[in-house]
């Protein structure tokens, strides 16, 4: 058993250098655009990884000859390896299956929201409810590697002005990934951890495959996680035959849907939802998005 934990994690650290390797390939290559927000990325991240390697350095010359210190990073090493092989399992079984659980439908079983949910397949899940979340939560979802850098630079910009109302630029990809391998809430070490998942899930997984998980594990009401308990729910019907204006509203939910409420219908739905469904009669005719959707 030592023997193979051993070997599978000799197996899973090349692994992760590789996966890391085509990461920072893709950050320093994505975020070197003219006009990207984030001022001097790439030197910020050579700065980061440059102090990293210093601390490795101090650990195997000097740190690692301090028992009480070799312990400890003996301890943080096993829980990093348990979470990567675990993460990277999720990852791979994603391309086949929806997650058993997340973190976030665990929560809401601690708080006392329960979790009513019901995994369909893609093809169940009709068109409405498909454009819908996408005329409302990321209309650039089939162009994108995951990120849409127009949207990020016109956030920070809105929170600059708006300290007190924070607007975020999340793709369903990036929502995808902080869903199924995450938890809720920001700051900077779980944000960071996200970028590497967005681009694990959109390097792996195909557009369809995204948007499918997206659906069945995102919360739509307190305690119900994935559309055909949301259609079930506030409809009485399966999610493929929703209407445009039912899809509307489940999808307008999505940004804080304890607090966006379907039924009863809170007034941040209603002025909402008749604006998603105008978008989706603008988006539906696009070519690469009625590809996604049928």
């Amino acid at each position: 058993m030592i023997f193979f934990w051993v070997l599978l994690k000799k197996i899973f650290f090349w692994l992760f250098i590789l996966h890391l390797s085509f990461f920072l390939i893709f950050i320093y290559k994505k975020f070197s655009v003219a006009g990207f927000p984030i001022v001097n990325l790439q030197l910020k991240m050579s700065i980061i990884f440059g102090i990293v390697i210093i601390l490795g350095a101090v650990y195997y010359f000097w740190l690692r000859h301090i028992e009480a210190i070799k312990k400890t990073a003996i301890f943080f090493k096993q829980v990093f390896f348990i979470g990567y092989i675990s993460s990277t399992v999720y990852l791979f079984s994603g391309l086949i299956f929806n997650p058993l659980i997340t973190l976030t439908q665990v929560t809401s079983i601690f708080e006392g929201y329960g979790l009513q949910r019901d995994y369909i397949r893609y093809e169940d899940m009709g068109s409405n409810i498909k454009l819908a979340v996408i005329s409302s939560e990321d209309q650039l979802f089939p162009d994108h590697d995951g990120f849409d850098l127009k949207a990020i630079k016109l956030a920070i910009k809105y929170n600059k002005r708006h300290p007190n109302k924070v607007r975020g630029a999340s793709t369903i990809s990036q929502q995808v990934a902080k869903n199924v391998f995450l938890y809720q809430g920001g700051g900077f070490l779980r944000k960071g951890v996200e970028v590497f998942f967005t681009f694990s899930v959109e390097a792996m997984w195909t557009k369809r495959i995204i948007l499918e998980r997206y659906l069945n594990i995102a919360e739509m009401g307190p305690g119900i996680f994935g559309v055909q308990a949301a259609a079930k729910k506030y409809f009485n019907k399966n999610a493929k035959d929703l209407t445009m204006s039912q899809a509307a509203k489940i999808a307008a939910c999505l940004p804080n849907p304890k607090r966006f409420t379907v039924k009863p219908l809170s007034g941040y739905v209603a002025r909402r939802y008749n604006y998603i469904v105008t978008q989706m009669n603008n988006l539906g005719g696009d070519v690469d998005v009625r590809d996604i959707i049928k």
